[in-house]
């Protein structure tokens, strides 16, 4: 047996959706504003690095040029692999990327020993000899893996701080300091390409004198072109050791966006001969 509603009906209420408040939409226009005023900044190259006021340099850098990485392999394990480690790469990996042969690597790469003393081979990973323990007693800090640093700082990061080390006789331990990484407890093992710089101070402000830039006081065996290509070389490598499949993925989207274009030509053309005879 149904049940009857008994009763006039209720009449249905409708409630109005609020609108959005006028401060609401300002502070959505501010987020907006600070969004497109960071990404002008990173385009234009003006970021500053943290901790100081210094403006990165962008590199002149292609990952695509195997010459230009095969130099920056070959600096970067003459100087920088003697503390930091890469072991995210391996041996085998770069040759195969960079046009080498494995007796290209094993002889001019390779100059370590495994745990048994034997000669790294070639399907290693990029590590070095320097233990944890070692590395805290001689720098205070262990030095860090450099093989995705390009990615956790940038290559206008490195490309930048590995141009501004100056002299700076208050720091004890190495008698160098950095505009970009101020107190930073590597010493400048670039200096006899490069040089000493020393710091270019400002108007004295608040009782201090800023740095306003750093001069060539003592030049090195390479000129202030040259060591920009240097150290955009090792810039480049450490991109590469960061993102080794780039151009590989450059590539294949390349064929992809083709393919889906002819595949949106042919579907168009299906749908106007399907559609054609359709009032």
């Amino acid at each position: 047996m149904s049940r009857k509603y008994k009763g006039s009906p209720r009449p249905l209420k409708v409630v109005a959706k609020p609108a959005t408040r006028p401060d609401q939409r300002h502070l959505w226009l501010l987020i907006a504003a600070a969004v497109l005023a960071v990404i002008t900044l990173i385009q234009s190259g003006q970021v500053r690095a943290a901790g100081s006021s210094v403006a990165l340099e962008s590199p002149r850098i292609d990952q695509g040029n195997q010459k230009s990485l095969q130099r920056g392999a070959q600096a970067f394990v003459n100087h920088c692999m003697g503390c930091h480690s890469a072991d995210y790469q391996r041996y085998s990996r770069l040759a195969q990327d960079l046009g080498l042969s494995e007796d290209d690597v094993r002889d001019n790469l390779i100059f370590t020993t495994d745990e048994s003393g034997e000669p790294t081979k070639v399907g290693a990973l990029m590590d070095n000899a320097m233990t944890t323990d070692y590395g805290r007693q001689a720098f205070g800090v262990v030095p860090p893996n450099l093989a995705l640093t390009a990615r956790s700082r940038g290559v206008d990061w490195i490309y930048t701080y590995l141009k501004s080390y100056y002299v700076d006789p208050s720091i004890t331990t190495t008698g160098v300091n950095n505009l970009v990484y101020p107190g930073t407890a590597m010493p400048h093992v670039l200096w006899q390409e490069q040089g000493w710089q020393t710091p270019v101070y400002g108007e004295e402000s608040h009782g201090s004198k800023p740095i306003t830039g750093l001069e060539l006081s003592e030049p090195g065996s390479l000129s202030p072109d040259e060591y920009d290509d240097l150290i955009a070389d090792i810039t480049n490598f450490m991109a590469y050791m960061a993102d080794p499949i780039k151009q590989t993925r450059h590539r294949v989207g390349i064929i992809v966006l083709l393919f889906l274009f002819g595949l949106l030509a042919i579907a168009y053309t299906l749908k106007k001969e399907y559609w054609k005879d359709v009032v």
